[in-house]
């Protein structure tokens, strides 16, 4: 039996608006999901962003506090897609409520925050997913599955690498992304948080790490008005950009791996260049994002001038089957919103976790810790969730 669940987004966004169309695309890729999420609520600050929501996407109301939708009892499971400082107090506020919630990531400023609603959560008896898209790519899965069937071998090191350009022209707007105080850590929370948690996801926990932090860009223009995205701001009053344009990090796994992690927001040239290397005794499996669908894997028992192959996943991988019929077929990056969207769904109709959980986020919110207390005193330093 098919029943309906009221869902809401708080923040409209980017990000909110691909929260709100996986939603609508769950039941298109997944037929065989015992629920259809109901658009019920949209709640956004900025004047009449909400409204025009509402009015694209067919939420049944719209308004500028979140609170209401907290306090709505048509509404079950919440997507917060709200800037980082938010994510604490609207995250908890919503667990609290009862509401079923999935949470962008890094789910706060610090690993204080990520584990005051993964408690909450517990508390409540709710579901709760997490924002790290990139796990959910099948090809990502597949070679998880190849590494822990020591396809490779044993995992001796691996280079996990996520480089854009959306803040590397000296125009963009001094938006909060780029306040200590509303944005925390910067590319650490944007794209590193990803990177920590592809480099569990693949091989484990992360037992310690050393890192390196830079500016790049230092001052930037305040925007004259509301934003979304990345904009750009010209004339407006200048302002210091508090925190990371940059970070390199060395890891050191439980599992006695190593491993080199490296993510940037101002690399002029490079387009989301997300990916990793993974190396063992016996073979490689390689991955870019923006060949998403594809590994290069590298197996067998040559060792020296052993030949990579590129291996186009298919039906078998992961979620692949809901999107394409046969391998190769390309899939996108709102196909990952809609696997994580059909996970967080599942989670709720079976009252058992899929996908990312908010210990994820804790893990990954903790070597972000780690990273700045590493930066600030030029030491390695254990990760401790």
């Amino acid at each position: 039996m098919v029943r309906t669940v009221g869902v809401a987004v708080v923040g409209f966004g980017w990000m909110g608006r691909v929260h709100t169309q996986a939603y609508a695309r769950v039941p298109h890729h997944f037929p065989q999901l015992p629920l259809r999420p109901r658009l019920v609520a949209v709640a956004e600050e900025v004047p009449g962003r909400a409204e025009e929501a509402a009015e694209r996407f067919g939420f049944a109301s719209a308004t500028r506090d979140w609170r209401e939708i907290a306090a709505d009892p048509r509404v079950e499971a919440v997507s917060v897609t709200a800037p980082n400082f938010l994510h604490r107090e609207i995250g908890v506020a919503m667990a609290e409520a009862g509401k079923h919630l999935w949470i962008e990531k890094p789910v706060g400023l610090t690993a204080a925050d990520a584990r005051a609603v993964a408690d909450a959560v517990a508390t409540a008896g709710v579901q709760g997913a997490v924002g790290f898209n990139y796990r959910n790519a099948p090809a990502v899965e597949a070679a998880r599955d190849l590494i822990a069937a020591g396809e490779i071998g044993t995992v001796t090191h691996a280079r996990v690498r996520l480089f854009s350009d959306y803040a590397a022209h000296p125009e963009g707007a001094l938006t909060w992304r780029f306040e200590r105080e509303r944005g925390g850590s910067g590319v650490l929370g944007d794209l590193a948080s990803h990177g920590v948690d592809l480099a569990r996801f693949l091989l484990g926990d992360i037992a310690e790490l050393t890192a390196d932090t830079a500016v790049f860009v230092p001052e930037r223009a305040r925007p004259a008005g509301a934003t979304a995205g990345h904009t750009r701001a010209t004339g407006g009053a200048p302002g210091p950009v508090e925190n990371e344009d940059y970070v390199g990090c060395l890891l050191r796994f439980a599992s006695g791996a190593r491993g080199v992690l490296e993510a940037c927001r101002v690399s002029v040239g490079e387009q989301n260049t997300y990916g990793f290397e993974v190396h063992g005794t016996r073979g490689a499996v390689f991955w870019d994002f923006r060949r998403m669908n594809e590994l290069g894997v590298s197996r067998g028992t040559g060792y020296q001038d052993q030949p990579v192959s590129t291996v186009y996943v298919g039906p078998g991988a992961g979620e692949y089957a809901a999107f394409q019929p046969g391998a190769a077929n390309a899939m996108g990056y709102d196909d990952l919103k809609v696997i994580e969207a059909y996970r967080f769904l599942r989670s709720v109709a079976e009252a058992t976790p899929y996908g990312t959980t908010l210990a994820d986020a804790v893990h990954s919110a903790a070597a972000l810790d780690a990273m700045i207390r590493s930066a600030e005193s030029g030491t390695w330093v254990s990760v401790r969730p």
